[in-house]
């Protein structure tokens, strides 16, 4: 007859005294743990602390230069508070006037004037997000491409010749001109890809040396009498008819155009470009690892082309909305800097659509807003570009970020889980 006692467990699993077992992990309070890792590591919390470090900085440059708080700082020690309220009446008036230029204004007398100040905003944004989008794209496909700025230039030369040459019905002359800018931004770009899929040229020497030329072109055609104004010695063209003009969405009174629903519409199709057709993923593939890609059968050489293409579409219509949206006109500072401020845009957004977008809304609110800035409270417009630079270091230096606020770094390993006792088991002998 056989007789079951209980086997005793192994020295490791031994419970300690009160508990009936070993200890077994538990996957419920994990998962908090693990979202809340996963927050802190995000690369877009970066983004919107590098913001918020910006602003903050910029505040205290605010402060610094205003009049009230330098008399305060004087006699700092005896009374403090004097200089602390003279420094937050400062901040605070300037960013509210910020907000005031850029949002919503609320000493206007009707609403219609009140959301004027969120519609420029948008105004302004829609050529850094289309300027953006392209250097995105390019980004991910490993090229550093910062001749959006004369691609901007070459998209807003063939708007604008087509716009003021030809008379043709609306809509066709709009988009023979949104063509046309599209393929003038690609034919530029497309220069610095074939120059870097055939000689190897580097695209960041190659795009700079294209802005500059693109630069000179513009004001050498404007000097041209196929490209001047009649009766006009300044160098503008003829204004843009209606016929070839983008539609204002909201009226006569608001300077916001279609082109800001074509920035939308380029967002979602990059969005699909890069994440569901197989181009995209060849594309990232190459900005990965070009060489894993040559050797799984992907053209690397014809990727950069194609890319450089997509983004100088991108960056020409850009241009397409200030010469036949904001600007109506084709003058020798269409591009203004938004070739240069949406490489800013780009890295804010992680060279995401999504991101992408909210980052060239955030620089139209700069833009449009400090100008209200300078007039209401007398803060330099320069700060802007303060900011604008600071969100730069910032997105550059992840790193500092995250030791400013002390957030944990992506590789650091999450805590092990937690751990429950269970019922310690008997085997039979």
């Amino acid at each position: 007859m056989s007789s079951q006692t209980p086997v005793p467990l192994p020295d490791a699993a031994v419970p300690p005294p009160g508990q009936t077992g070993v200890a077994a992990p538990t996957d419920e309070p994990d998962g908090g743990r693990r979202i809340l890792h996963e927050m802190l590591t995000s690369s877009w919390l970066v983004s919107v602390l590098a913001v918020v470090l910006a602003l903050i900085l910029g505040g205290l440059l605010i402060a610094a230069a205003d009049a009230e708080v330098q008399a305060a700082a004087v006699y700092f020690f005896s009374r403090p508070s004097d200089m602390i309220s003279a420094a937050w009446t400062a901040v605070s008036e300037a960013y509210k006037a910020l907000f005031a230029g850029a949002i919503y204004d609320p000493r206007a007398d009707t609403f219609a004037k009140a959301i004027r100040p969120l519609t420029e905003t948008l105004t302004v944004a829609t050529p850094l997000i289309l300027a953006g989008l392209g250097l995105g794209i390019g980004f991910r496909a490993g090229l550093f491409n910062i001749g959006a700025q004369g691609q901007i230039i070459l998209g807003g030369i063939f708007a604008g010749y087509i716009g003021f040459t030809f008379d043709l019905p609306f809509p066709l002359h709009m988009l023979l001109c949104v063509i046309g800018a599209a393929l003038g931004g690609a034919l530029w770009a497309g220069i610095a890809g074939v120059l870097k899929a055939r000689t190897g040229a580097h695209e960041v020497i190659v795009t700079i040396m294209l802005n500059n030329i693109a630069i000179y072109l513009v004001a050498y055609l404007l000097s041209l009498d196929a490209f001047q104004r009649p009766g006009s010695n300044n160098p503008v063209s003829p204004p843009i008819p209606d016929s070839a003009a983008y539609p204002l969405l909201l009226g006569e009174g608001y300077r916001l155009h279609a082109g800001f629903l074509l920035a939308l519409l380029g967002a979602w199709f990059t969005w699909w470009l890069m994440e569901r057709s197989t181009i995209g993923f060849r594309w990232r593939a190459v900005g990965s690892n070009p060489h894993a890609a040559r050797t799984a059968g992907i053209s690397v050489n014809s990727a950069y082309v194609w890319v450089m293409l997509t983004a100088g579409a991108f960056a020409g219509l850009a241009g397409s909305a200030q010469v036949l949206g904001t600007e109506r006109v084709l003058t020798a500072g269409v591009a203004a800097s938004y070739g240069f401020d949406a490489i800013t845009v780009a890295l804010l957004g992680r060279s995401k659509p999504l991101g992408t977008v909210f980052a060239g809304i955030l620089f139209g609110a700069l833009r449009a807003g400090g100008v209200v800035m300078q007039a209401r409270t007398g803060t330099p417009i320069d700060i802007v570009l303060v900011v604008q630079s600071l969100i730069v270091l910032f997105i550059a230096a992840p790193p500092l970020v995250r030791s400013v606020f002390r957030l944990p770094s992506p590789d650091t390993p999450r805590a092990p889980k937690p751990v429950v006792p269970v019922a310690a088991k008997e085997v039979s002998a």
